[in-house]
């Protein structure tokens, strides 16, 4: 079992920059890729935002390419976005997930909200 708990949501005004964190605990060794989704406000559906897989590769949805950085830092097991220029369109709860192998299985955190707004 894996747990993931997601913290440093707020309300920034537009232009701003914030740093989510999501702290894993439990099998995380068996932890192979780590991910952020978003699902905004009235929306159905997340939308997968930034991954790290276990070689350290990224991938960045169009939207927040050059705006948004995810990294993986194993010592303290957490997954780190770091979001600068937001817009008031990058408003959205914020979920981590973490894919583990043997076996495999996918984890949710709870989620925390980002507000973007003047």
């Amino acid at each position: 079992q894996v747990q993931l708990v997601e913290s440093g949501g707020g309300l920034v005004q537009p232009g701003g920059s914030l740093r989510l964190s999501c702290v894993a605990s439990g099998s995380i060794s068996r932890i192979s890729r780590m991910s952020w989704y978003r699902q905004a406000p009235g929306k159905e559906g997340r939308e997968l935002v930034a991954d790290i897989g276990p070689s350290g590769i990224t991938k960045y949805v169009e939207s927040v390419k050059d705006r948004f950085t995810i990294s993986r830092d194993y010592a303290k097991n957490t997954v780190n976005l770091h979001m600068n220029s937001l817009k008031p369109e990058d408003t959205a709860v914020y979920y981590c997930y973490a894919i583990s192998v043997s076996p495999s299985r996918d984890y949710w955190g709870k989620g925390t909200l980002v507000t973007v707004s003047s």
